[in-house]
Order: C-alpha cells, then structure tokens, then sequence
C-alpha cells in the first residue's frame, strides 16, 4: 500500500482545460520555449548521467511527467525525454535492447484528462497511462521509475498557509493574494510550507525512482539572492492583487474574499532547492544550470497580452472558485493594462528558469 506522506488533502488548481482562446493548451508558449532551451542539456544529461543497467530487469523503461496539465508542452517534453534514452541505447551499442516505454501522465484529479488524451500524438512510441493525484505524495509503486520529469509545476505549494488567512495571525496577509510584497512573518510562513512540501515532494521521489535513476526539474525561480518582491515572476501575481484590491474598492468584490484568498505558489532560488536536496539526502545534483533566456513576446502580441492569456490560462480556475465567474473578464481586462502601465517595473524584476538533473543514490 502506498506510504501517506500527509493527512491533509492538497489543494487542487488545475490550469484551464479544454482547446479554447483561454485554455492552457494555447496559452503555454512560454512553458513550451522554456523546454525548447533546455532539449540539449535534458539530452546531455540523460546521455552522461542515466545508468541503463537499470533497465536490464524490466522489458519497459517507466517515464513519468509530473504536473502534466493538457498538453501539448507535456508532449514535447516526453518525446525529447525518449529520443535521448534511445540514444543513449544506440550510442552503447545496444541498439538492440532498447525497450519498449511507458509514459505516467500525473496532475490533479480535477485536470481535463479528456483533453490531455484527446490530444495525444497519434505517431508516439510509448503506451500513455494517467496518474491521478498530488505530486507532494506517492505516486507509484517503489522502485518503479527509471525517469521522473516535471517542469513549471513544483512552484505550487500544496496548500496556502493557514497563518495567512487567519486574521488573528500576525501573519494574516490581509490585502493581498500573495507573499511576496507583504510582511516577514507572511514570508516565512510560506517559506516553512515550501520546506515542508519541498520534504514530502522528495521523499515521496526517492521511495519510487529506482536507483540509478534520474529526476529532471525545469523551475521558474528566482536568482540566489534576490528579495521576494523583486522577483518578476512574483511581480506577476502582485498586480493580479492590486487589480483585485482596485475591484474590491469599487465594490465589484468583497474585500474580505480579497482577504482570505491566497495563491500557494512559492518562487525558490537555486540555493533553496539545493538546500532541500542535501537535507533529503537521497540524491546527488548532476546539473543545476540557469536556462538562456528567450524571447518572451513576437510582433503578433505585445508583453501585457500575454501576461494576461498566461496568467488567464493558470489561474482562472482558482479565482472563479472564490470570486465567481462574472468578475473574470473584467479583472483579466484589468491586468492588462496594469502590466502595460507598470511594464518597466516588471522588466526591472529578476528572472531565473533553472534546470535541476538528479540522481537517485543508494540509500
């Protein structure tokens, strides 16, 4: 029976399912060029640093993609994934042993699996198979994953901190929908609750990749360093709260739901992450590289659009299930031209993808 990591149920934000002009499957082409700049170092280190022997018991090599949403980015990356194992297999001269692949497909309950398989390539080399469930637990059987994969997913936390939503909490964030801008306790209550999932997300990992067996993380963090608030990943969600707080002041939402909402994202840095490796102790960190920067926008769509599709295709779901439905257009309207007016203090924030390759070590 699969070992319980936490008696406490995860909350559940899936993105915006279905093919729609607001639907995360096209509204993810940051996410996509983010895995487009880091296809090389994914195959380096699966040529340099998985240890194929660990296939020689098994028949079928067991790829999982952690926080899959519904395509197509959970697509591209799989398929980089296995044309890299294959490769490692050819370049080894064992060409003849490569196996066959099964490809574990996880995200929330509620995420539109209908969708993510509708949409499967028809051509693809591997058997799908879904995975239902929080990644902040156990997942599959020990000892049962050669490669586990997650990228732009792990920044959720598993919960919003009740300190936060608590108005006789010295950490009540009153007035705002995020941690970032907000005051020290409020910091550090989302700081223990990042440690804390941080624990369960990698011990529930050691439990199931086998060893010799590779975690491949694509993050959106912040550089070493750099304050919270300075952070343009957290600058995103800070306009959503005053965009929210501008709502609330026109009487268009209730203040106090301003109050007791909350996004559970956490943006780490490099060093947190690695801190939270070495405490597990179950992993060596083979790479932990910054991405290269790409071109967030084209001529087709200016910097604000898409920080609104984006952000729309994200976190729609969570806000419609405190707000409701009729305030989404407007408040999305709203952000737009919040980032168009405030667009050289978010280019003034600091920036970091990161890619993290570890290796399960033995125990």
């Amino acid at each position: 029976m699969a070992e319980e990591i936490s008696s406490k149920v995860p909350e559940a934000h899936p993105m915006n399912g279905g093919d729609g002009p607001n639907s995360y499957a096209k509204n993810s082409t940051h996410q996509r060029r983010v895995v487009d700049v880091a296809k090389e170092l994914l195959n380096k280190a699966i040529l340099e640093k998985l240890d194929i022997d660990i296939t020689l018991l098994s028949n079928t090599f067991h790829i999982a993609d952690l926080g899959c949403s519904v395509g197509p980015n959970t697509f591209y990356s799989v398929e980089n994934i296995l044309e890299a194992v294959q490769s490692k297999y050819q370049i080894q001269g064992q060409n003849s042993q490569i196996p066959e692949f099964q490809v574990f497909f996880n995200d929330h309950a509620q995420n539109d699996f209908n969708m993510l398989f509708k949409s499967l390539p028809q051509n693809r080399q591997y058997f799908a198979v879904g995975v239902p469930g929080s990644f902040h637990g156990r997942l599959f059987p020990k000892a049962s994953i050669h490669i586990v994969h997650s990228s732009y997913a792990i920044q959720w936390l598993s919960r919003v901190p009740e300190a936060v939503v608590d108005s006789s909490s010295s950490a009540w964030n009153k007035g705002r929908i995020h941690y970032s801008n907000s005051t020290d306790e409020v910091i550090r209550a989302h700081e223990t609750q990042y440690s804390e999932d941080m624990e369960c997300f990698l011990h529930s990992r050691a439990q199931e990749i086998m060893y010799g067996g590779l975690m491949i993380l694509m993050i959106p963090g912040r550089p070493d360093g750099t304050p919270h608030s300075h952070s343009q990943a957290n600058m995103t969600l800070q306009f959503l709260g005053l965009c929210l707080m501008d709502m609330a002041r026109k009487g268009d939402v209730s203040e106090e739901k301003v109050d007791s909402f909350n996004i559970p994202m956490y943006t780490m840095s490099p060093q947190e992450l690695k801190t939270a490796v070495e405490r597990n102790g179950c992993f060596s960190i083979e790479i932990m590289s910054d991405l290269p920067h790409h071109q967030l926008v084209d001529d087709t769509i200016t910097l604000s659009q898409l920080l609104a599709s984006h952000l729309r295709a994200g976190m729609e779901g969570i806000v419609k299930q405190q707000f409701g439905e009729e305030i989404i257009d407007e408040l999305f309207d709203l952000y737009r031209n919040k980032c168009e007016e405030h667009a050289s203090i978010f280019k003034s924030g600091k920036s970091c993808n990161f890619l993290v390759v570890l290796r399960r070590t033995a125990d």
